[in-house]
């Protein structure tokens, strides 16, 4: 803290100091000082959030304190950035949000953070109890608690300056502990003026002590993990984001290549081993599923991502299904798990690498080859397709030139999403670290691009290549002028052909654009502009290389308006098929 910082401090100390009836001066505090001297004693010192009534001063107080406070244009992008530092740090990420609509725009970052499992905590000023007990009427009136409880981890309020240590160590626990998830802490105006002795106040305070302890696999589900395993003809290792989340980085790496096995990371997963990696299957996933026979999933889920482990896409072999995850209830939940292995990652991968010992024989040669063959053909039908002139450019024009970008300036942070523009991306860039491209999770929800681009930044002191859609931009490009405030070293990229999948829908009823539609020809980088960042239009892969390497050589908030086709894209990207399609039309 400087010394006007610390003067600021003590000053306000000072002012809470009150004559006891013996004459003695008795040093106060408060729930404003409280809140912020519990944060700073688990290590919690990065806010991020939008003042207002109730919690202005306290954001004012924090930065005074010595916390980095982030003031952002809405709510919910603050939530998606403290959500994606939970998944950056195993800490949980604050988002500070004012009463009943502020907390309702953050309450969509909270349940995405459950929903993905990042640690989060939703600080929400709220109204007094009294009156919202009795319903009649406070400014901003809602039961705040009742709502969020449904959609997190779990929620509290804290009605008292004495249980304020109490109540966020409870939080902390819960956002970290077993499987990482939201939750909500409720702040009712009167708490943060609450005063009581400053001593009684300190001793109050708690240092959460292993706030996520490791929890050991059982050595028998080990041995039969490791039975099926030797049993496999055609075996398969998933990686999901979970794995990453673990920062088991050596670990996964040694069982991965101690086992000889294909791996096929998961989006937010890829990098844990170079995509690069001899053993890396992504670029043969479709061939990897339906024809593997156990299939050993760390830190993945079989949901919709996976299509629940049945299907056509997981071909008609039977198979043998390997898990490890941290929540029991997890297994059986779509397919029968042969060999659940509970506990946190580490400690299975960890276990599991020892029971191999030191002769764990590699799998059948003809599967390697067999993989191997097929992501080779993938891999070289695709190249001729990156290096292509068109104009307008199509996105694989685009991302070829970020493709070698990347590849270039593998410690950048990718942050990416969309429909087409997060399908082809994905597929096409190569990662080479682990947690360095962070997109839309498990509900695909658009809206998490610049919060997480301005948190991933703030979390790692990297710098941050967005490519985003045009559509996905929408939700949450007002937080360019947060980038531009704070100086943010945060390149995007916006995929722009004019419209949401692609630019070329007609409205044959009326004179309104088509609903699909937006304005031909949109100049995003003139945003970028009006708040004093750099901004850049780019209609050939040239001009985007040029303007990219730019970005990030120099560090200035950067925005680059990527002219594409606008009849490139399909519905939907790639999972059209969740789009229902009317049977009047099919007719």
């Amino acid at each position: 803290m400087s010394d006007a910082a610390k003067k600021k401090s003590d000053t306000a100390i000072d002012t809470l100091a009150r004559k006891d009836q013996s004459g003695e001066t008795q040093e106060l505090t408060d729930g404003f000082h409280l809140i912020i001297d519990a944060l700073k004693l688990n290590g919690l010192t990065t806010i991020y959030g939008v003042p207002g009534i109730p919690i202005t001063d306290f954001g004012r107080m924090a930065q005074t304190s010595g916390i980095r406070v982030l003031s952002f244009r809405h709510e919910q992008n603050a939530g998606y950035a403290a959500a994606i530092a939970g998944f950056l740090t195993k800490k949980p990420g604050i988002c500070l949000t004012v009463s009943a609509p502020g907390f309702l725009n953050g309450l969509t970052a909270l349940a995405h953070a459950t929903t993905n499992c990042f640690p989060m905590i939703l600080m929400s000023g709220s109204s007094e109890r009294e009156i919202v007990d009795l319903q009649q009427g406070d400014y901003e009136e809602m039961d705040q608690l009742a709502i969020a409880k449904p959609l997190c981890k779990a929620a509290y309020r804290i009605l008292h300056a004495e249980d304020i240590g109490i109540g966020l160590a409870r939080a902390i626990r819960a956002a970290v502990s077993g499987r990482p998830g939201g939750v909500y802490l409720d702040l009712p105006a009167k708490l943060f003026g609450q005063v009581m002795d400053a001593e009684a106040g300190r001793k109050s305070l708690v240092e959460v002590i292993d706030a996520a302890p490791a929890q050991i696999p059982a050595p028998t589900a080990i041995e039969r993990a490791l039975d099926v395993l030797k049993s496999a003809k055609r075996p398969l290792i998933i990686l999901g984001k979970g794995a990453a989340y673990a920062q088991a980085d050596d670990a996964i790496k040694a069982l991965v290549e101690k086992s000889g096995m294909p791996f096929l990371p998961m989006s937010m997963a890829k990098g844990l081993l170079p995509d690069t990696h001899p053993q890396c299957a992504g670029a043969a996933r479709s061939t990897v599923l339906r024809e593997s026979d156990v299939v050993m999933m760390i830190g993945a889920r079989l949901n919709w991502l996976l299509s629940h482990g049945k299907g056509k896409n997981w071909g008609e072999a039977p198979k043998k299904f390997i898990q490890i995850d941290i929540e029991p209830k997890e297994m059986d939940s779509n397919v029968e798990i042969a060999a659940p292995v509970v506990g946190d990652i580490g400690s299975c991968v960890a276990a599991l690498l020892e029971g191999m010992g030191g002769n764990w024989q590699a799998p059948p040669a003809d599967w390697i080859d067999a993989v191997m063959k097929k992501r080779e053909d993938n891999v070289s039908k695709m190249a001729p397709r990156l290096v292509n002139n068109n104009v307008p450019m199509d996105y694989h024009a685009a991302l070829g030139v970020l493709r070698t970008i990347i590849k270039e300036r593998p410690d950048a942070i990718l942050v990416n999403e969309g429909a087409n523009a997060l399908d082809f991306t994905r597929g096409v860039i190569d990662m080479y670290k682990p947690r360095k491209r962070l997109d839309v999770g498990t509900w695909g929800v658009m809206g998490i691009g610049m919060g997480q681009a301005i948190a991933a930044t703030v979390e790692t002191g990297k710098p941050v290549l967005a490519i985003e859609g045009d559509s996905a931009f929408g939700f949450s490009g007002m937080e360019v002028e947060t980038i531009c405030r704070y100086k943010l070293p945060v390149c995007v990229v916006i995929f722009n052909n004019n419209g949401i999948y692609r630019g070329t829908d007609v409205n044959e009823a009326s004179s309104d654009p088509a609903t699909t539609v937006f304005v031909p020809g949109a100049r995003y980088d003139k945003i970028m502009e009006a708040f004093g960042g750099v901004g850049v239009e780019a209609t050939t892969p040239d001009e985007l290389k040029r303007a990219v390497n730019e970005a990030m050589d120099s560090g200035k908030p950067t925005l680059i308006n990527a002219v594409i086709d606008p009849a490139a894209g399909s519905e939907s990207g790639r999972i059209g098929n969740l789009n229902p399609q009317s049977a009047l039309k099919k007719k």
